[in-house]
């Protein structure tokens, strides 16, 4: 019986789960995303986010420990100099799993996992949207036609808006002596 067992074994001896969840946090914290199922996301998360705490202290006995994990050079040094400096004041909660329906060929429930801070769409980065263009065949004009008109259209431009509320108070006038 497993009572209070809480690990999840994934159907894997301890070297061969212990080895993949290095290896799934390498990738995740080298491509910042990944895609997997969500019985192994649940794990990694496990795994992974006491390494994202552990780095926020950059001493070697930290990078130490969690080199001891990773077993990765490179995924390490991009732990400590990109990653950490982003989750400074994140109290915790540093990956997002979002499930993303079933694989084809077992139906085995799909999910991504990412890392929250790295997620420009969620966090309102979005690239400044574009004007609408239109389709008209007369739209545009030289460079040089436009700053010989510029000044006259900023002339009439004024024109404009002073007549406009003449016009709309004449409105005005002309409704109420017609509702009379």
């Amino acid at each position: 019986m497993r009572h209070g067992k809480k690990v999840n074994h994934l159907g894997r001896q301890k070297p061969h789960r212990e080895a993949m969840m290095s290896n799934m946090a390498v990738s995740l914290i080298t491509h910042k995303r990944i895609n997997t199922t969500v019985s192994k996301a649940k794990a990694l998360r496990v795994y992974v986010e006491p390494l994202i705490t552990k780095s926020k202290n950059d001493t070697t006995h930290s990078r130490r420990i969690v080199f001891s994990y990773l077993k990765d050079k490179e995924a390490v040094a991009e732990l400590f100099r990109d990653v950490a400096p982003k989750v400074a004041d994140r109290p915790g909660g540093y990956t997002r799993i979002i499930k993303t329906g079933q694989r084809l060929g077992d139906r085995a429930e799909m999910c991504m996992m990412e890392l929250v801070d790295f997620n420009d769409l969620m966090l309102g980065g979005k690239e400044a949207k574009k004007a609408k263009t239109t389709r008209r065949a007369g739209g545009r004009k030289k460079a040089t036609s436009k700053t010989e008109t510029a000044p006259a259209a900023d002339e009439t431009s004024t024109d404009a808006t002073a007549e406009a509320p003449k016009k709309k108070a004449a409105r005005k006038k002309k409704s109420d002596k017609d509702g009379e």
